[in-house]
């Protein structure tokens, strides 16, 4: 849910859409346009057959206007009967308190009939110059908020808690979650090797989900996810993990470029960029993480073209024929069993967002499920 009526070149001159941006660029009028217009288009996506639609969370940005993806989530659940909704996710260490994620989650799971996929992140690092919240204890706060959300859902109240960062004489939730023993859990990364760690472990078997990286990167830490459940002593199924890409599909590979070439690089180079120290700032993860994670992401540093980023495969475009050999030979390689495209990104007006989502679900999808 960007801020497609965004002036890029404004967003250009400030460095970045994140955090300080002025917010004097956001027009509410504009904006509740594009609120409704979005959420037209994931009820679409249920009209379509799509498996599920996704929300996630970020904060004083352009980029995505979902600063609580409750408030999005919880308008599908209304309005969707069948398509499965997933958070992808909530913010764990930047909540006040982890039993208001675990409430909200369970009124949607609820209210749904049990459709719910929670998806838990630490949010990235621009989020933490936004609540002034030390990241240094993100991990913490994290694995705390989880453990106080799940034993929530799970055990009957009331029961206390105590842990370093929340404490509660009464854990006692209304409503429980529709779905036993709880909705399915996914963990949306960067790639840090903690997160990667905690996820497989046999304790929780998270599905884990990679987002938007080179091809190659994807590929290393999905094997990595993938060697931790060996080390682990069991072996990950490919529903254990998940990559979400941009694609855009059209009716020839000329054609499918030429509309996205636009959107696509405003996408990648305005809406996507922040500062090194915006995304990874001290603190926030570990010193080999964040060695790895800068390396793997030093291509995407700089500007990108579309034709670079198709190489890179950092984006999936071109005919039906093109885009689902892409990812049948992407899916041979690495075995991913939970697919998440992007069908809109950046400036992609509506007209073809429609487009790209009716020929991706029409021409792409019944392939692509067949492969499972």
């Amino acid at each position: 849910m960007p801020y497609a009526d965004l002036d890029l070149e404004a967003g250009r001159k400030n460095g970045t859409v994140w955090v300080k941006l002025p917010n004097k660029h956001f027009d509410p009028e504009k904006g509740h346009k594009l609120y409704n217009r979005y959420l037209d288009e994931l009820e679409y996506g249920e009209e379509l057959g799509f498996d599920a639609v996704s929300v996630n969370e970020h904060h004083q940005t352009a980029y995505g206007l979902m600063p609580s993806p409750i408030v999005t989530a919880s308008a599908l659940a209304r309005r969707t009967k069948k398509v499965k909704i997933c958070i992808l996710g909530s913010a764990l260490p930047l909540r006040s308190h982890p039993l208001t994620v675990a409430e909200e989650h369970a009124m949607i799971d609820v209210i749904s009939g049990g459709r719910l996929i929670s998806g838990f992140v630490r949010g990235i690092g621009a989020e933490y110059h936004t609540f002034g919240v030390n990241p240094t204890f993100s991990h913490d706060r994290f694995h705390e908020a989880h453990d106080l959300i799940v034993r929530a859902w799970t055990e009957p109240g009331p029961f206390a808690f105590q842990g370093k960062h929340y404490n509660v004489q009464y854990v006692n939730l209304w409503p429980r979650p529709f779905q036993k023993p709880h909705p399915p859990i996914w963990i949306p990364s960067q790639g840090s090797k903690e997160t990667i760690d905690w996820a497989s472990h046999p304790d929780r078997r998270y599905t884990y989900l990679q987002t938007f990286s080179p091809v190659k990167v994807v590929g290393r830490y999905l094997k990595m996810y993938r060697d931790t459940c060996t080390g682990y002593g069991y072996q990950a199924k490919d529903s254990q993990l998940g990559w979400a890409v941009p694609v855009y599909v059209a009716a020839t590979d000329d054609l499918a470029r030429k509309e996205a070439k636009a959107h696509f690089e405003a996408f990648r180079n305005v809406f996507v960029r922040m500062p090194l120290e915006m995304l990874l700032p001290p603190g926030y993860t570990s010193r080999e993480s964040l060695k790895n994670v800068m390396k793997a992401k030093a291509q995407m540093f700089g500007d990108v073209t579309l034709e670079q980023a198709l190489e890179l495969g950092l984006f999936v475009c071109g005919s039906p024929k093109t885009v689902m050999a892409a990812f049948e030979n992407y899916w041979k390689e690495m075995r991913f069993g939970n697919l998440l495209v992007m069908c809109q990104f950046g400036t992609l007006p509506a007209d073809l967002t429609r487009k790209n989502l009716e020929l991706f679900a029409r021409e792409v999808m019944p392939a692509l499920k067949a492969l499972s």
